[in-house]
């Protein structure tokens, strides 16, 4: 079966509106296809650049903004944050709540680290995937999505102690724009998307009007688009406020790819991508994610064999994965089921755009399964 063959034949299963798919290696792209629809219903087609809302693929990007300023000594990974950033300084550990329903808070032993943030180590978590943050807010007031505090939260647990899902990458966001005084939009453009040449990629206040539409299956499988953007909001959500294409997120792929330089655009040093490659967590396992609100995004574990690990900004695989990936690999998602993986040895990786809840969609996967497999074939 041919290359083609394979991505269009599991989109053809999926029932999905629309999706792009893309694989490169470090000199340019290999493959690519855009297949349906942006909206279903309508008649607008998919394009190679359509946009999309890549959710937790912008953490990666924020993670790869912080490093620059590490490099610069503007930012330290293992100092206390709380210097920057006070609602994280003397940070409290919810222990429980009491009979009225009111939350128990202890100090925690040790402060939060930028590290811990860009690992998933430092305790906070994800109201969605976590009942006891649904719980803590319930008790102390629903604060409003995409303000401050949103984010604000007490630890589930000691900085360093378990690898949690979480709002941590919204504090690294913040922690950017604490140590430059630039809004995290301007410090990414000037300094990470414009030199990769990532020129549609951007926190914007509003979806505009010809991305692609995040759409829900009816009990009938019928595709309805679901009014949702996780855009906008009193500051730039470092965790899941950036839209983006696929070729422009292929872009920052064959930077790591290519050591931290793309087309004589140096953004992050050999160093940098080294420790942004490596398992930063010891034995601790990452990847597993919990739910409090399964219709959003159930429970998933993209690789539950494998003893998956976390480095400064990427899921990464201890082993080969099933679809050809070699050990060592990185890799993310967005929450809207769009994938993407980084294989350093072999030098290939790929990135799967759809626009679609829950998380973990089975034709989703399938999609972004064929064209990993493509790449290895």
């Amino acid at each position: 079966m041919s290359n083609t063959d394979q991505f269009e034949s599991a989109f053809a299963k999926a029932n999905l509106a629309g999706a792009v798919g893309m694989v490169v290696d470090r000199d340019g792209v290999r493959y690519t296809r855009a297949l349906g629809v942006k909206e279903a219903g309508g008649d607008a087609p998919m394009a190679e650049d359509t946009l999309f809302q890549i959710a937790s693929m912008t953490k990666a990007l924020v993670s790869a903004g912080a490093l620059q300023l590490v490099e610069q000594g503007k930012l330290d990974l293992d100092a206390d944050i709380g210097a920057l950033l006070p609602e994280l300084a003397n940070p409290q550990v919810l222990t429980g709540f009491d009979d009225a329903g009111q939350p128990q808070l202890r100090p925690a032993v040790r402060a939060v680290t930028l590290r811990h943030l860009l690992t998933h180590t430092a305790g906070l978590g994800y109201f969605f995937i976590h009942p006891e943050v649904l719980r803590y807010f319930s008790a102390t007031g629903m604060p409003v999505p995409g303000t401050r505090a949103s984010v604000t939260m007490p630890l589930m647990f000691d900085p360093g102690e378990r690898w949690e899902y979480s709002v941590a990458t919204d504090w690294v966001g913040l922690a950017i724009e604490a140590a430059t005084g630039e809004r995290l939009n301007d410090y990414l453009t000037a300094n990470l998307f414009a030199p990769l040449g990532m020129n549609d990629t951007a926190f914007r206040a509003e979806l505009p009007a010809d991305a692609a539409r995040v759409h829900a299956r009816g009990k009938d499988g019928t595709l309805k688009p679901v009014p949702i953007y996780l855009g906008g909001g009193e500051f730039d959500g470092g965790g899941g406020g950036i839209t983006s294409t696929a070729p422009d997120y292929a872009r920052f792929v064959r930077m790591v790819l290519n050591q931290g330089e793309l087309d004589g655009a140096r953004v992050l040093s050999s160093a940098s991508i080294a420790e942004m490659s490596r398992n930063q967590i010891g034995a601790v396992r990452a990847g597993y994610m919990g739910s409090a609100m399964p219709d959003f995004a159930p429970p998933y574990d993209a690789f539950p064999d494998q003893h998956t690990g976390w480095s400064l900004g990427f899921l990464v695989n201890p082993e080969q994965g099933p679809n050809g990936r070699a050990p060592g690999s990185l890799h993310w998602a967005g929450i809207f089921n769009s994938y993407y993986w980084i294989d350093p040895t072999s030098g290939v990786g790929g990135v799967f755009m759809s626009q679609l809840q829950p998380f973990g969609d089975p034709g989703a996967l399938d999609c972004f399964g064929a064209l990993e497999r493509m790449a290895y074939a």
